[in-house]
């Protein structure tokens, strides 16, 4: 029987000197505590290699809250930052786990007291001596809960190892895997628009939608993050995860109700029909010099400094093989170094069955309908409908596409724009795994990548050439043409 649900009152950060706790993890708490959502009495304790006092990790913490949090959402930093303490720690071996043990006080909550959360941003190989440290200082008991960063292996057999391992501590009740896409507040807002209105779900289905597009592209190449993505590429850096659950979210059947299994049930049914990807409907790249925004960038093999045949683009045509979505196609494309930085959802409606303005002056502008999901850097939903040119139309009835527009600061006014771990770090203290991967869907989400490796091995596929500035290899342009769709741009 799982343990009673208790907010923790100590957060174990492992990693805490890294670049996603500078830049995401310390801001987004601050930001938390500025709004006064965090436990009254919650300690923050940051662990990593580095040797530190408790002061000069608070003094670290500031120049992270005054380098990447705007100046607004720093109410209360002082206080803050008094919330934090700091134990370094060698976690490939188990020396010095048991002084971190005494730094974060007693995992369990018999008399009543919080419980531990534990953020584990380390390299995947520390995973198994960290979680084996934690054992040996009697961190893992049935109060304490494990959020888990990317990446969780390299391929099925080796999240597997990963879940194996995490699992001989900690039930899968207490374990949050975590995939930063799902805190932001549009993908969130994707299943309010299908859930809590009457006016989609009706026609989200195979009968009215002809095709789905979600893309996601970044401008900037390998950056800091060399070594983990030239290992990586980016069919499982982006399209295993941040994709694969974009795509779950908009091809799920509707749960029964918002908590966790009901909501990771449908997911992982969506997942479990995707139809293994043919050869021709992949289609893989990688970047050479050009241009983004008017400057000159140098090609991924002279940012590497050799020769690689990573991919750095990957389109692919998939299928969702169950009674709702037979026979509709959802693209996926994503790369570096590509025009702008986008991550969007486009839902292609069907054309009307029949058209009463044939023959009219300007009706052959009509189009179908078509809703664009907008996630990053701008979150908006726009829904494009037909509607009448104002005018005589002495010439007939004149038609145009308009846009029904939400853009999400505007309708909102004084709402904060929130960074997508707040809300992840947040449910992660109070124990809510709406918003977090479960093992079963991770390993559905192995299975179909691993599937699409192998076709690439087996049918010689490597990556084609394609321009910085562009979007991506001609090839992924035919991918979509020949099915007589053009990408979304």
């Amino acid at each position: 029987m799982a343990a009673p649900v208790i907010s923790a009152d100590r957060l174990l950060l492992f990693g805490a000197t890294g670049d996603l706790s500078r830049r995401m993890l310390l801001p987004s708490l601050c930001a938390l505590d500025a709004d006064n959502l965090l436990p009254e009495n919650l300690r923050i304790i940051g662990t990593a290699r580095s040797e530190m006092s408790d002061q000069e990790f608070r003094q670290m913490a500031r120049e992270a809250l005054e380098t990447f949090l705007p100046d607004e959402r720093r109410g209360g930093m002082a206080e803050f930052l008094n919330r934090l303490s700091y134990q370094a720690l060698d976690a490939s071996t188990l020396e010095g786990f048991d002084a971190l043990a005494e730094k974060v006080g007693p995992s369990g909550s018999e008399d009543g007291e919080g419980g531990l959360a534990i953020f584990l941003s380390t390299a995947p190989s520390l995973f198994g001596p960290t979680i084996a440290g934690l054992q040996h200082a009697g961190l893992t008991g049935e109060h304490v809960r494990i959020g888990l960063e990317k990446p969780l292996g390299t391929d099925l057999q080796s999240s597997c190892a990963i879940n194996d391992a995490v699992a001989e501590a900690f039930s899968e009740d207490r374990i949050f895997r975590i995939d930063h896409y799902l805190g932001k507040e549009t993908v969130q807002n994707l299943l309010a628009l299908r859930f809590a209105n009457v006016l989609f779900e009706p026609i989200w289905n195979s009968n009215y939608i002809d095709h789905v597009q979600i893309t996601v592209a970044e401008t900037v190449g390998l950056e800091s993050r060399v070594a983990y993505y030239d290992d990586s590429g980016a069919l499982r850096d982006m399209v295993q995860n941040h994709m694969l659950q974009l795509l779950a979210l908009v091809a799920m059947e509707p749960p029964t109700s918002f908590d966790a299994t009901a909501v990771r049930d449908e997911k992982v049914k969506a997942l479990r029909a995707l139809r293994e990807v043919e050869p021709s409907e992949t289609v893989t790249g990688q970047y050479r010099a050009g241009a983004i925004t008017g400057e000159a960038v140098p090609g991924y093999d002279d940012e590497l400094g050799t020769d690689s045949d990573t991919e750095t683009f990957v389109a692919i045509k998939a299928h969702v093989d169950n009674w709702r979505w037979k026979g509709v196609p959802f693209y996926l494309r994503t790369g570096k170094r590509l025009p702008e930085r986008v991550t969007e959802i486009v839902v292609q409606f069907r054309s009307v069955p029949h058209s009463i303005f044939e023959g009219q002056g300007g009706a052959s502008n009509m189009q179908p309908n078509r809703l664009v999901i907008g996630i990053q850097p701008e979150e908006n939903i726009t829904l494009s409908l037909m509607a009448k040119v104002p005018g005589l139309g002495v010439d007939g009835v004149k038609l145009r596409e308009v846009p029904l527009e939400i853009t999400m600061p505007d309708a909102f006014v004084g709402q904060h724009r929130r960074i997508a771990y707040e809300r992840l770090l947040l449910d992660l203290i109070k124990a809510d795994q709406t918003l977090f991967v479960r093992r079963d869907e991770v390993e559905a989400q192995w299975h179909w990548v691993d599937a699409i490796r192998a076709v690439w091995e087996e049918a010689g596929i490597t990556p084609k050439t394609y321009g910085a500035g562009t979007w991506g290899p001609s090839a992924a342009i035919a991918l979509t043409e020949r099915d007589g769709v053009t990408w979304h741009d």
